[in-house]
């Protein structure tokens, strides 16, 4: 039997019940505390799920002697969590995106290492079903050699989204727009699936239709790959109603895999529901492109016999967790969401500057 490991969670916003819901059902975790700027967040949040609340993160990791917790604040706020966190002592693992800023991920990973704590980041995406099964397919040659990624998310976020939380849609709250609170997911499993470093990024962002935010409600983006593959990115919060995230993966043989990720009414942590499960949409795949019907019926049922928006999170939770127990590498660990944050930086710089920026992009 695996070891019981005290977990507590830094955050007490929307996407913080998914990871409460983790903790507080798996077998070897003993849920104990929570942590929020905002006391009476904190302890109403502490009492909805029976654990104790703080107002400090040394104060709650060392008082409660805790071995793992979760980041859930607002995106640029990561960094300094996760390093109060891991200088007591504590495993942690972040919420999407990692952070904002390269260096802020450099930061953190340092101050894991030098306290010899692992840290993770969140990207339940790559536990989906058709997700592990392009990766599968690719590890097995069935595509040849990934010479070209497409991601495509395309959908709607309205006034009253933004209005949600006051941090939403600023430069300082929310450290970006559509790029590392939406696309993420699919940034994260395009550079998954490509699995070769970037040589560089040429990047455009721009608002459309949502004047009432400071950030970018659209953004497209050129990537070379070290390995002579090449990506292409094009995000949007600007189509209303939704219509979905797609991750589209070419290979040298001439086949292509892909994956709808998400599809239609977008989902929205603590808000609503997922309405579409995730389905293989294409598969060129030689004497497997008849499958698609089969697997996306397995893949629904599968999907929908739990809570989604809870069960991937627990997923995930559950194999940082035994990453820590058994002393290895978490699959998707700190070094792995510094890359997609790399990649959001340079966008935002190429848009800047009107150039492609090279990787490793400097400070």
């Amino acid at each position: 039997m695996e070891k019981e490991l005290k977990t507590g969670i830094i955050g007490c916003g929307k996407v913080a019940g998914a990871h409460a819901y983790a903790y507080g059902t798996l077998d070897i975790s003993d849920f104990c505390a929570v942590c929020d700027v905002d006391g009476e967040r904190a302890a109403a949040f502490a009492e909805k799920y029976g654990v104790r609340a703080y107002t400090d993160i040394t104060e709650m990791v060392q008082k409660e002697k805790l071995d793992v917790v979760s980041v859930c604040t607002p995106h640029p706020f990561h960094a300094r969590a996760a390093a109060m966190a891991a200088k007591s002592g504590c495993h942690v693992l972040v919420e999407k995106p990692f952070a904002v800023k390269v260096s802020d991920c450099d930061a953190m990973i340092g101050e894991a290492e030098r306290n010899g704590v692992k840290i993770g980041t969140l990207f339940q995406r790559r536990f989906y079903e058709p997700c592990m099964r392009i990766r599968e397919a690719i590890d097995q040659g069935k595509i040849g050699k990934p010479v070209m990624g497409n991601v495509t998310m395309l959908g709607w976020r309205d006034q009253a989204y933004y209005r949600s939380d006051p941090w939403r849609g600023t430069w300082e709250g929310e450290g970006g727009g559509v790029l590392p609170t939406q696309a993420c997911h699919q940034l994260d499993l395009l550079l998954w699936f490509m699995g070769d470093e970037i040589d560089e990024v040429y990047g455009v962002w721009k608002n459309y239709n949502h004047p009432y935010i400071e950030v970018e409600d659209t953004a497209v983006a050129v990537i070379k790959f070290k390995n002579g593959a090449l990506g292409t990115v094009s995000a949007s919060n600007s189509q209303n109603p939704a219509l979905f995230g797609k991750v589209r993966i070419h290979g040298d043989n001439g086949a292509t895999v892909s994956v709808q990720t998400d599809g239609g009414a977008m989902f929205i942590a603590g808000m609503t529901a997922i309405t579409e499960a995730p389905f293989n949409d294409i598969w060129t795949v030689e004497g497997e492109s008849g499958m698609l019907d089969k697997w996306k019926a397995e893949d629904e049922k599968i999907f929908f016999s739990h809570e989604p928006s809870e069960y991937y999170h627990r997923l995930q939770i559950r194999e940082f967790m035994t990453a820590v127990s058994e002393g290895r590498e978490p699959l998707v660990n700190g070094y792995t969401g510094r890359k997609s944050v790399e990649l959001l930086e340079a966008i935002y710089r190429s848009s800047e500057t009107g150039l492609p920026v090279k990787f490793p992009i400097k400070r």
